[in-house]
């Protein structure tokens, strides 16, 4: 059964983030963790954070199951563009030139892999 995080309004472009995300997804979820723990962009301790919250959530799911023995991966990454804080920057010759702060919402899910290989066997 699949896990879910989420978390809103993260002050990080969603361009920078997806670089970080493009790299887990799909990954295992200890070799994910290690990936983001090493990883010298300001994004990483954010999506380790989110992601160790998703594998909360599953163990809160699955309570009967153990995460040693669950095979967990990283199934989808979503970073989504988020609210645009919008401000001046003063330029030459009296105008302003428009500065756009950008957020994204970011959404992991994990799931068992032995799992979503036998829903895949069943569905072919």
């Amino acid at each position: 059964m699949e896990a879910r995080a989420i978390l809103k309004d993260v002050p990080t472009s969603p361009r920078k983030m997806r670089l970080v995300a493009d790299m887990i997804r799909g990954q295992k979820v200890s070799k994910a963790l290690a990936l983001l723990k090493f990883q010298p962009r300001a994004s990483s301790p954010v999506l380790h954070k989110v992601l160790l919250s998703a594998v909360a959530n599953w163990q809160q799911q699955n309570e009967g199951s153990k995460l040693e023995d669950a095979d967990l991966i990283v199934k989808t990454v979503f970073i989504d563009g988020g609210r645009m804080l919008k401000r001046l920057r003063p330029a030459p010759q009296g105008r302003a030139h428009r500065i756009r702060k950008r957020s994204n919402h970011i959404t992991i899910v994990v799931d068992d892999a032995s799992v979503s290989v036998n829903e895949a066997s069943i569905e072919s």
